[in-house]
């Protein structure tokens, strides 16, 4: 499934992603995220250990909203499953994903001790509003 032409934007744009995952007990656990996407899936950063990171690994159901920053209540929702976890190129993912938001060229929030991953998130349902 691919995301409509009248969303496009929203997926091109710098809108903040909301990912929900799930905890071990079941209940929602919801993330702030920037993202890009590739034509095919939803791509998300994050550094191996953190919660959505272990949420993603253990069950790799999630959904993802983008709201539009220029009127909310205009928005997407995908209903998705992490298809790809990996670290190569995951360094690179997380500047590039720095330059579109914040136009700095490397990620400027990186700590010496982490190792980043890249979450390719396949979309399974997709709704759009406004």
């Amino acid at each position: 499934m691919q995301i409509s032409d009248n969303y496009k934007d929203l997926v091109n744009s710098k809108a903040v992603a909301l990912l929900a995952t799930i905890m071990a007990d079941g209940s929602p656990q919801v993330t702030p995220v920037w993202f890009d996407y590739d034509g095919q899936y939803i791509c998300v950063n994050s550094a191996a250990g953190r919660v959505k990171d272990r949420n993603m690994r253990r069950d790799p159901r999630v959904a993802v909203t983008v709201i539009d920053p220029r009127n909310p209540y205009r928005h997407i929702e995908i209903r998705g499953r992490v298809a790809v976890i990996t670290t190569d190129g995951a360094d690179d993912h997380i500047d590039r994903l720095a330059k579109q938001y914040t136009g700095a060229e490397k990620y400027q929030f990186r700590r010496a001790d982490e190792q980043r991953v890249t979450y390719k998130i396949s979309i399974d349902k997709f709704s759009g509003n406004g």
